[in-house]
């Protein structure tokens, strides 16, 4: 968490929410941001006839949510607890008077909000253009951090469950179990408890 936004996570209510509650609805009115100091958050749309969701990501502790409303536009996307957590609620004024004091964190607002922009229009364009493997390759490889040692490996630590990955790149969770299934099966994959260790390059086509 940056100086900054811990200076305005200072200034806010800090309020706790229970696992499954939803903090901000789509299509509601708001201008609240939420910074999360414990717990995780996760941002999604849920279609209104078949109740199928797409997940847009799973938020935790420094980061925030709640930004794409301070337009006083329409929320875009709903906002839940997937776990018990605790966040500073911050309100437009607070961040007004925030941003009059440290000009420099209107910058790190609008660099957050366009690497937002820039994710979801990059997760519209696998869904459109890649099979399901493709986006499953792209959603592993964009988690993965290079863990040290005697030997490299790249890394996913705290790896989404089956379910959490199908409703980010829009497929069934049985395709993702069985893709993931036979990755391990062809030694690319390999599960270390909550980890998952990339052994080789993930091949371009399945």
């Amino acid at each position: 968490m940056s100086d900054s936004l811990r200076e305005l996570a200072r200034r806010a209510v800090v309020r706790s929410y229970r696992k499954g509650t939803l903090l901000i609805e789509e299509g509601d009115r708001g201008d609240t941001l939420f910074i999360i100091l414990a717990g995780r958050l996760r941002a999604f749309s849920r279609h209104p006839d078949n109740e199928r969701e797409i997940t847009y990501g799973v938020y935790g502790p420094g980061e925030y949510v709640g930004e794409m409303g301070l337009d006083g536009g329409l929320r875009a996307a709903s906002v839940e607890a997937v776990e018990a957590c605790t966040c500073a609620r911050i309100e437009r004024p607070t961040l007004e008077a925030h941003i009059a004091e440290h000009p420099a964190f209107a910058f790190e607002l609008l660099t957050k909000v366009i690497r937002r922009a820039r994710a979801a229009t990059v997760g519209l364009k696998q869904i459109a253009l890649n099979d399901v493997y493709g986006r499953l390759k792209g959603l592993l490889e964009s988690m993965a951090e290079l863990r040290g040692g005697p030997a490299d490996s790249w890394v996913i630590r705290e790896l989404p469950t089956h379910r959490e990955m199908s409703e980010r790149l829009g497929c069934g969770r049985e395709m993702v179990s069985r893709v993931m299934k036979d990755l391990e099966r062809g030694d690319f994959v390999a599960r270390d408890g909550d980890t998952l260790i990339l052994k080789r390059r993930l091949p371009a086509r399945w």
